[in-house]
């Protein structure tokens, strides 16, 4: 099947280079393009994309906010956050909000193609270290109301389920999660769901900050 691809970013360069490398790809399809996070909101109720390539400092309405908006409306998009820095304080808000990952502005065709198509799939798109480095030092903006209401969930979960939210933390995929503890991939994704069902989460990588941010896992 296609993946349908929505770009919003406020250059115009960004957006046709980004459109001309991702239409080159067999397999996906940008449908449209927004210029700011409003017309974002938008074009993703009206397309209705599997992914959406989303700037986060853009007029009228940032990439956060944006993002915040389109998960809120539960829309089956999934945000795929740009940015020109990789530890970025945006960022970190932005997976807060919703979003699936982020990639660099800088990234290859192939990475780019790649990244769309892992956050297509309900995969997390975190590359481990910088990840860990984002929470790390960002992690001072979590609200503790937030972080009491998500410690106390964490209780609700199974020693299992613990492990695999530890793993997903770590950056493994369900197949790698399914290898290390030798059961079927099948087994972990009830995991994962499960997992995101008890602490209110919408997607692993959510359930990756809440790792972080509950310090069930530590950066090393």
């Amino acid at each position: 099947m296609t993946i349908r691809v929505l770009i919003a970013d406020d250059q115009m360069m960004v957006r046709e280079g980004f459109s001309v490398l991702l239409n080159a790809m067999p397999d996906i399809e940008v449908v449209g393009e927004a210029v700011n996070g409003r017309e974002a909101v938008r074009r993703v109720r009206e397309l209705a994309p599997d992914v959406v390539l989303m700037d986060i400092r853009m007029p009228e309405l940032n990439g956060i906010e944006a993002t915040r908006e389109i998960v809120a409306a539960d829309a089956s998009a999934k945000v795929l956050v740009l940015t020109t820095f990789d530890l970025d304080e945006y960022v970190y808000q932005a997976l807060r909000a919703g979003a699936s990952g982020f990639l660099l502005k800088d990234a290859s065709a192939r990475q780019l193609a790649d990244g769309v198509r892992v956050v297509a799939a309900g995969e997390a798109l975190l590359a481990p270290s910088v990840t860990r480095r984002l929470i790390t030092e960002f992690s001072r903006l979590s609200d503790t109301p937030r972080l009491a209401s998500a410690a106390q969930a964490y209780g609700e979960l199974t020693e299992r389920e613990t492990e695999v939210l530890v793993l997903i933390a770590q950056g493994l995929s369900n197949a790698e999660i399914a290898e290390r503890l030798v059961v079927a991939e099948s087994t972990i994704k009830t995991h994962v769901s499960r997992i995101l069902v008890k602490l209110g989460l919408r997607d692993r990588t959510q359930a990756a900050v809440f790792a972080y941010e509950t310090r069930l896992v530590t950066p090393s």
